[in-house]
């Protein structure tokens, strides 16, 4: 079973919230020059990541040794990880970090030109559990960013401390919430190209926790997390034809959802409110576009046209629903009420247009796109507009977007007979492009929320 692990969080007294400013744009960070309040503005051109000081943290009891500095890594890992940051290496570093208590030496941080610090501590408590503090804080401005905090949980969740801890840094910082403590699910794939065997797993967002969901003795894709995290929808060749299914990832329970045993149903996805799903069907030469009610079963189809409607995807507000739809003669997208009534066509380059999905936020639509023999991983404005193209491959395909609508994760399959797939992730910026780590060839990946 994979269960949850619990945390306690608190807040440590005295210390003095600092305002921070950040503008949503879609190019990349540039520092603020001026002392002061610490900035990140990413609506410019780059310049440099932010430097950063993260002192290993200190160990306040002798079993928590072992944890104290791998926690430290993990924390300088994300961060740095984003592109945004920049470690300045322990051996620069003039003060040594030595007692939690201890009042900042401001100018020895200044004069290896740090701009932010983050400080922590590891203990235990008396049934053998981790107690984390940490604080953050501007070098410039001589004052903690934001009130000191405490995390407890068991010592096998230390990575999940870990990456809480680098949730609110990130946030402090940029004035957006983080990414770090969520889990990605995926197809993990093994064997030639000719005779791929695939598995669903789920793992932390830098291939860390592997877990699998499924045995290969059967072909899966497409999973897609709840909006709560705890199940996973996929299509599965399980019964020898296409068909959704339900996981429970707490107890890895499989629920096959009620439909027609001839057709063939595929692409599922929650919609925000987790009680109802929207999937592409097919019956006989005709596929559309049907909405299930998970606890009745009841569906609505959603188009009726002659053409193959597929991949949809709800906006954030659940009133909407983005598609893919050949019915303009090539792969397209659409944009049509989540209850079905006329579409509206969004998009508009050259080429075909394909896989759709919303951003958390609201504001971006990321997408799959093929044009001259290149593939790409896109994100446009809802309404079709300021089309960006943020990679280019040979085979690029399968966005999905990291909780906080920063970072989309997507599938990219090398070329040639021996070629395999692999996830990588970029920021909307198209910048930071990184391979994220698997044990095997992997695709379709679906991010899920942040854990609670």
């Amino acid at each position: 079973m994979i269960r949850p692990l619990p945390f306690r969080l608190t807040t440590l007294a005295g210390s003095l919230v600092c305002a921070l400013a950040l503008s949503f744009g879609t190019a990349s960070p540039m520092l603020a020059q001026d002392p002061g309040p610490l900035q990140l503005d990413i609506t410019r051109g780059v310049i440099e990541p932010l430097p950063l000081a993260i002192p290993d943290f200190i160990a306040e009891t002798p079993q928590a040794a072992e944890y104290a500095q791998q926690i430290s890594d993990v924390i300088a890992a994300d961060l740095v990880g984003t592109g945004l940051f920049r470690e300045i290496p322990p051996s620069a570093h003039i003060s040594k970090v030595t007692n939690f208590a201890s009042p900042v030496q401001y100018a020895d941080w200044k004069a290896i030109n740090a701009q932010g610090l983050v400080t922590g501590a590891v203990g235990t408590d008396a049934a053998g559990n981790l107690v984390v503090k940490f604080r953050v804080f501007d070098i410039y401005a001589e004052a903690p960013l934001g009130g000191g905090l405490q995390l407890g949980g068991s010592t096998a969740s230390w990575r999940r401390i870990a990456h809480k801890v680098s949730d609110v840094v990130y946030s402090r910082i940029t004035g957006e919430g983080g990414y770090f403590d969520s889990r990605v699910v995926f197809v993990s794939e093994t064997g030639p190209k000719n005779d791929r065997k695939k598995r669903l797993g789920v793992m932390d967002y830098d291939g860390a926790g592997l877990q699998y969901l499924t045995d290969d003795s059967y072909i899966v894709f497409a999973p897609r997390f709840s909006p709560t995290g705890d199940r996973v929808l996929y299509t599965s060749y399980e019964t020898g034809r296409p068909q959704i299914t339900m996981l429970d990832v707490g107890t890895v329970t499989r629920t096959r959802l009620p439909v027609p045993a001839e057709a063939v149903t595929f692409a599922p996805r929650f919609a925000p409110d987790g009680q109802s799903i929207v999937y592409s069907m097919s019956t006989g030469t005709n596929t559309d576009l049907y909405r299930m009610d998970i606890a009745s079963g009841q569906t609505t189809r959603l188009t009726n046209t002659p053409a193959i409607e597929t991949a949809p995807s709800f906006s954030p507000d659940g009133a909407q629903i983005v598609f893919e739809s050949d019915r303009s003669g090539t792969q397209q997208l659409y944009i049509m009420p989540a209850g079905g009534g006329e579409a509206r066509r969004i998009s508009n380059g050259k080429g075909r247009y394909g896989t759709p999905i919303w951003s958390p936020r609201g504001d971006l639509i990321a997408f799959t796109k093929q044009n001259e023999g290149r593939f790409h991983i896109g994100v446009m404005r809802t309404d079709g507009s300021e089309e960006r193209l943020l990679t280019a491959s040979f085979l690029d395909e399968g966005p999905s977007w990291a909780p906080n609508g920063r970072v989309i994760m997507f599938t990219r399959e090398s070329q040639g007979a021996g070629g395999a797939s692999a996830l990588y992730s970029v920021d909307i910026s198209g910048r930071n492009l990184k391979r994220v780590p698997t044990n095997t060839g992997a695709s379709d990946p679906a991010w899920s929320p942040l854990l609670k």
